[in-house]
């Protein structure tokens, strides 16, 4: 796959979140803020209580119908809300956080993920990308939180390696030996991945000249 650098590490994320969650919190209802197919229903299904979904656009999978900078849901309604892969393609995301923290039960907390680097994809727009810094200053500066922890979801390795291989993969499926790919992208992901292992600067959001695929943020609203 070759966005593993972003797909493999949050369902990983994503899982140990779900599960740390029931040890804080109990049994919890989600929101899930632009659902899609909700794909990551399955690994909040054993702890939930309910999983509501939102989606901007005319969804049959979703609840309610609502975007992120204005959810159609009760203030502090929701002990648990997802935002994955969807501040990068939103019109305001200062309003976006703005509505994750109002919506957040207290003593709830927001799990987002957002790319640090990744090629243009308007579906139907593309609008941002964030350092770890400017991620954490997003959140803070727009919402009442007890904590806010930005973490990348892979190391620099990993990175280069994911942009390689979505080019790569491209090229030989134009070329109509996109095959050719499967096995070359595989051991780029594992080669990024023991690389990225052996080198804490490269895993290091702080050291200068580091490059991140995808953050994840862990935004707490005070009880």
């Amino acid at each position: 796959m070759p966005t593993y650098a972003v797909r493999g590490p949050l369902v990983r994320w994503l899982t140990d979140e779900a599960k740390r969650a029931h040890t804080d919190l109990g049994r919890y209802r989600v929101l899930d803020v632009g659902c899609g197919v909700k794909p990551y229903e399955p690994l909040f299904a054993r702890y939930s209580e309910e999983y509501v979904g939102v989606d901007p656009v005319d969804n049959p999978l979703a609840e309610l119908r609502g975007s992120v900078e204005s959810l159609p849901v009760a203030d502090g309604s929701f002990d648990l809300v997802l935002c994955n892969q969807v501040l990068e393609h939103c019109n305001d995301p200062v309003l976006g956080v703005h509505e994750l923290n109002r919506v957040t039960a207290p003593g709830g907390r927001v799990l987002a993920s957002t790319h640090g680097v990744m090629p243009y994809h308007p579906a139907p727009t593309d609008y941002w990308r964030w350092t770890h810094s400017g991620l954490a200053k997003l959140f803070w500066d727009n919402g009442a939180w007890s904590s806010v922890r930005v973490t990348p979801a892979s190391g620099t390795t990993a990175c280069l390696g994911m942009v390689f291989s979505l080019y790569l993969d491209l090229a030989l499926r134009r070329a109509r030996v996109g095959w050719i790919a499967r096995p070359i992208v595989t051991g780029v992901n594992h080669l990024a991945e023991a690389v990225d292992a052996r080198s804490a600067r490269l895993r290091e959001p702080a050291q200068p000249g580091t490059l991140f695929a995808n953050f994840h943020v862990v935004a707490e609203v005070p009880k």
